[in-house]
């Protein structure tokens, strides 16, 4: 079920479970998705429009807020959009910085399996329903650190390391949860934990994830995503 844009008498509450869910997905991941959440956080309470759904703030501006060059914000910002946390409502033009919006439903999505670790009325909440989701809707969190690949080890699982070692972060929201359904006749077919999930991951991801599966020997007959 969809969530609601925070407005209203409660907009302060869901402001907060929405932080907290990028806050409990943060911490179940490696130190680089760590900061990357953080330096979101900061600059979503320090800078976003929540009614206007804009935010509009220069690279030098966030760089001070981060403490960092503009080119760490440039190559920030373009990861924030490729979580799909982030995007595009005008671009920058001459004299005039770009004013990005929060896509809640990306949000959601990616951090779905950390809201059990919040508690069931969190997850209740996030999930728009009135009661706890029942316990098989509760996914375990995917940690973003996967291990040493042992010689036996299969192409998805390869698949899966050199996607991680490409960029924790994304691995971690859109990659980690699918899962392999069946890879034959040179075809692979994914399973993602929901339809905008897999919606996803199809339309701004399936390039790289194609990419790693080739480099494994599958996929080569095309992939798919879905629910």
């Amino acid at each position: 079920m969809k969530l609601a844009r925070p407005a209203g008498p409660h907009a302060a509450a869901r402001k907060y479970d929405i932080l907290t869910a990028l806050g409990a997905f943060a911490c179940a991941g490696d130190k680089h998705l760590q900061r990357l959440v953080l330096r979101f956080i900061t600059l979503i309470v320090a800078r976003y429009n929540w009614l206007a759904d804009e935010l509009a703030v220069g690279q030098a501006e966030i760089a001070a807020l981060w403490a960092v060059d503009e080119r760490t914000v440039k190559r920030e910002m373009a990861r924030l959009r490729d979580m799909g946390w982030l995007v595009v409502k005008r671009p920058a033009a001459r004299g005039r910085v770009a004013v990005h919006g929060l896509d809640i439903e990306a949000v959601r999505a990616v951090t779905e399996p950390a809201w059990g670790a919040v508690g069931p009325d969190f997850a209740a909440r996030m999930g728009g329903q009135g009661a706890a989701p029942a316990a098989p809707n509760v996914v375990a969190f995917p940690r973003a650190a996967v291990p040493e690949m042992p010689p036996g080890a299969s192409g998805w699982d390869r698949a899966r390391a050199r996607l991680q070692a490409e960029d924790s972060a994304i691995f971690a929201a859109w990659f980690a949860p699918l899962r392999l359904r069946e890879a034959e006749g040179g075809a692979v077919d994914l399973v993602a934990p929901s339809r905008f999930h897999a919606s996803f991951v199809a339309t701004h991801h399936l390039g790289r994830l194609a990419a790693a599966l080739r480099d494994q020997g599958l996929g080569l007959g095309g992939v798919t995503v879905s629910a």
